[in-house]
């Protein structure tokens, strides 16, 4: 359990604490309009109103206690950058903010942004992969080498093990995980006899895992 800042609480703000309160989390919300926080008000640890680009704002919330320290706001990047720098300054111990725009992320790491995510961006990315090519049921990009995809097997993998199959071998790819309906196995073993109905959780480098796309169109 950690103990989690989350300033902005558009709607990202809102599904990250929604989220982080679901993993046990130890949640306080800040956003300068009432009404976007009333209905977590009674889940988190504390909800503030306030302008936190106001230093004196900032400092009454004690940063410096979070474990992690959100910067959520998407609209005014000004007003992101100066409650980056300020929660740096007074001692945050990891400070993630949200951008929108590659110049954004450049500014806010020089000025005291441990991460920068682009929640937006991320997901079309992601959607783009999903629905531009076939067989793909999901898919989560891990560095810029390396993804994990979800897909069905190949059909004559069918009836075979993932040592016969030779995956890593063959493909330079491991699987992961194997879905059936609601049910995941997680790091399957070599024996593991692949099935018609399951999907695969399979991470590699992209040329590797569009040659076993290539198989399955």
């Amino acid at each position: 359990m950690k103990s989690v800042l989350i300033i902005g609480m558009g709607r990202f703000g809102h599904h990250l604490c929604m989220n982080m309160l679901n993993l046990k989390n130890e949640v306080m919300i800040v956003d300068i309009d009432e009404k976007k926080m009333e209905d977590l008000v009674p889940d988190v640890t504390s909800a503030k109103i306030g302008d936190c680009t106001n230093e004196e704002v900032l400092k009454s919330f004690g940063v410096g206690n979070f474990d992690l320290c959100f910067v959520c706001i998407g609209t005014n990047f000004q007003s992101s950058l100066e409650i980056t720098s300020l929660l740096k300054e007074l001692g945050a111990k990891h400070v993630i903010s949200k951008a929108n725009r590659d110049v954004h992320a450049k500014f806010l790491l020089r000025n005291g942004a441990d991460e920068v995510i682009y929640p937006d961006r991320d997901i079309a990315e992601r959607m783009a992969v999903r629905y531009s090519a076939n067989h793909v049921f999901d898919y989560i990009e891990l560095t810029d080498e390396y993804s994990i995809y979800e897909i069905p097997p190949v059909e004559r993998w069918i009836g075979k093990s993932i040592k016969d199959v030779g995956v890593r071998q063959k493909y330079h790819a491991s699987i992961i995980a194997t879905k059936e309906g609601d049910k995941t196995k997680l790091l399957p073993p070599a024996e593991h006899i692949f099935k018609k109905n399951e999907h695969l959780m399979i991470i590699g480098q992209k040329e590797d895992i569009d040659r076993i796309l290539k198989q399955i169109d």
